[in-house]
């Protein structure tokens, strides 16, 4: 086959245009939930202080929550027609557990999200703060809800529980059927929990960090000092605290990625032959012909000791495993889940050390400090979107996992058998340009308008006049002579008050 006719694979097309959609769409969720949760304490402490700078801060973030919010939306509506498009053959076999897992998703979690949104984004002066308090927490929660079922429907597919393959004849066509036989053990299948927790601190890291990025760029420039400060501490706390433990949900679920999809970890890991001692990699690159990981940096016996806790632990190898699961794309697997672990450690090792620098008073004097905030919020995204790379390419060739039993494979979808019959490749092939020129629009667009919304900053509280001559206001420097906020000694009218 040549290598123009392997582009054109109407499987390979499919894949790609499905990553293509959804790792744009993904770049919104995580940043929702991350920043919902940081309007909840922005708020909760307003409500508990009356402090009128933590009001200012939660109606900026709301500003910026709303934006990405709508961004989420409108690119995950593409995202879902093309199981019917593209994937009909997968749409018809996993019917029965995505509509229950969606419909839920519908009534728990979209309903909750959508029906408090108007009252987050208008109600600020139309209603009191502990309603408007309630309705941020409601979105909050919706946003978190939803990410369960759309998160328990993905485990499903690597670790398939409660559910049984059953054959139906339609029109003398014999098709198979994943039908639910235990909702709750499909709800709790053996991933849900610790792919859920992972996908939440991811969200929370990204949100912190996002909320991070503003700040500090305000700082650099001398903006909105007071606001920034509060802002970028909470954001620090929020992801020191999550990254920390996102250490520890990654080796559990390494851990549980090796016990059910042991040709996953393999690759993951780059690990070609079954040995004990097995090292862990550091670096390097997988070369599936000489079965080697070339230029690799590695720690002998680390891996064994991560899985089993002893060293001397056998792991078996992609060479043995292929035969029963087959053998995932090995180099893009290793590539982005090491990419994704050392991000991680990246943002260990400058949250400790810029909260060690907030201990010490000095963390907003030190400028090459802040410019590292000021970009670490895309190796957040990049975190977030390689995370699910080697998560969805290290389960190939399943769109739906097997089970094996006595080493025999039971149930599972090939990704090949998954896609439409009807259609062809050059239809997938244009349609892959035009949403990739439609995306590219709406990610200037969404640049535009955040960068907007960040030139123009927080409408900060003015501290209040009610009772003061305008001679004093004047001398004071609260105010100048069209109502504006205005600045003292160099620094923002914010701090001072």
């Amino acid at each position: 086959m040549s290598a123009l006719d392997q582009l054109m694979d109407v499987v390979l097309l499919s894949r790609l245009q499905f990553a293509l959609t959804i790792m744009f769409h993904y770049l919104f969720p995580p940043l929702t939930i991350g920043l919902g949760v940081i309007l909840v304490y922005l708020e909760g402490m307003f409500l508990r202080t009356g402090d009128p700078l933590y009001e200012g801060a939660a109606r900026f973030w709301t500003k910026i929550f709303g934006l990405n919010f709508a961004m989420g939306v409108v690119t995950g509506i593409v995202m879902e027609f093309q199981f019917g498009t593209n994937w009909a053959v997968y749409s018809r076999f996993v019917g029965d557990v995505f509509g229950s897992a969606l419909a839920a998703e519908g009534i728990f979690a979209f309903f909750l999200e959508s029906g408090f949104l108007a009252l987050l984004l208008f109600g600020w002066d139309r209603v009191g703060p502990r309603m408007h308090f309630f309705a941020t927490v409601m979105v909050a929660i919706g946003g978190i809800f939803s990410s369960v079922w759309i998160t328990v429907a993905n485990s499903w597919q690597q670790t398939p529980a409660g559910s049984e393959i059953r054959e139906h004849i339609v029109n003398g066509e014999v098709f198979l059927r994943a039908e639910i036989v235990d909702f709750w053990a499909l709800v709790f299948n053996p991933s849900t929990v610790h792919r859920l927790i992972h996908v939440w601190l991811g969200a929370f890291i990204l949100g912190a960090f996002f909320v991070m990025s503003i700040s500090a760029w305000y700082l650099l420039h001398g903006r909105h000092r007071a606001f920034a400060e509060r802002s970028f501490t909470g954001g620090l706390l929020l992801a020191t605290v999550c990254s920390l433990a996102q250490l520890l949900s990654g080796d559990l679920q390494a851990k549980n990625v090796a016990r059910h999809q042991p040709a996953k970890l393999a690759a993951m890991e780059g690990q070609y032959e079954t040995q004990t001692h097995a090292p862990l990699y550091l670096f390097g690159s997988p070369d599936d012909q000489t079965g080697t990981v070339r230029y690799a940096i590695r720690i002998p016996g680390l891996l064994s000791w991560l899985l089993h806790g002893e060293s001397a632990a056998e792991v078996p190898g992609l060479n043995d495993l292929e035969k029963t699961w087959g053998r995932p794309p090995v180099w893009l697997t290793f590539q982005s889940y090491h990419l994704m672990i050392w991000i991680g450690f990246l943002f260990i090792g400058s949250t400790l050390y810029a909260s060690f620098l907030w201990w010490r008073g000095t963390l907003f004097d030190r400028r090459a400090v802040l410019w590292f905030f000021v970009f670490a919020v895309i190796l957040a995204f990049v975190a977030n979107e390689v995370g699910w790379v080697a998560a969805e390419v290290g389960r190939q060739p399943w769109i739906v996992y097997p089970t094996v039993v006595n080493g025999v494979v039971t149930g599972g979808l090939r990704t090949s058998d998954g896609v439409s019959e009807s259609v062809e490749a050059g239809q997938v092939l244009g349609s892959i340009i035009m949403f990739g020129l439609i995306y590219l629009l709406l990610f200037f667009l969404w640049l535009m308008i955040l960068n907007d919304k960040i030139q123009k900053g927080p409408d900060l509280p003015r501290r209040s006049t009610q009772h003061t001559h305008p001679f004093l206001e004047a001398a004071t420097g609260l105010v100048d002579h069209t109502g504006s906020l205005t600045e003292e000694k160099g620094r923002a009218p914010e701090e001072n008050g």
